[in-house]
């Protein structure tokens, strides 16, 4: 319960940062997760970890050589995980998702298989979601997939006008349901 006080806690304060009002459910991760190839995944970017659901389920998931770079802007979050994950595949920075190509260039790795974003599209500002959403295409690799959640349709026209293919699946059991969308080119 102390748990859950908290994400809403977070909702309230930072209404640019947290878009729900509870934290993702196992089910929601499970969809999350379910198109990455972990066989073949050496390189998944997080964007929006919160509370570190879909983070532990890459971690699960993950191939021993592989790496996961989480970047989650809201501090509370950003410690939470920070003090319940220990994971050298694991790369956590409390830095905003815009920086996707420079912390990649900094480890001398040019794309990403996988991108999965928990970010809430409709709350973040329209230059700054252009910048992320830009740069997580320019980021990731031809044959990757640019994974994203939300709770209503909106972000549909946004993601369409960057991917060449938009799948949606949907999740009931997720307080409030949510749309998973599964974009490539």
């Amino acid at each position: 319960m102390a748990k859950q006080a908290k994400f809403i806690r977070e909702f309230f304060k930072e209404r640019r940062q947290v878009g729900a009002i509870s934290p993702s459910s196992k089910f929601l991760m499970r969809k999350m997760v379910k198109p990455i190839d972990f066989s073949k995944a050496k390189v998944i970017v997080e964007l929006g970890p919160g509370n570190g659901i879909f983070t532990k389920g890459i971690l699960e998931r993950m191939s021993s050589d592989a790496r996961l770079y989480s970047f989650e802007l809201n501090e509370t979050f950003y410690q939470h995980i920070k003090s319940e994950l220990s994971d050298h595949r694991l790369t956590l920075l409390n830095e905003t998702a815009e920086k996707i190509g420079e912390v990649l260039q900094a480890d001398n790795i040019e794309k990403a298989d996988y991108i999965v974003s928990s970010l809430p599209l409709t709350v973040i500002p329209t230059e700054v979601k252009t910048r992320i959403l830009d740069n997580a295409k320019a980021h990731l690799a031809e044959d990757g997939a640019f994974i994203q959640f939300q709770y209503t349709l909106n972000a549909k026209k946004l993601l369409e006008e960057r991917f060449d293919d938009v799948k949606i699946d949907f999740t009931a059991a997720n307080i409030p349901p949510a749309f998973v969308y599964r974009c490539s080119n």
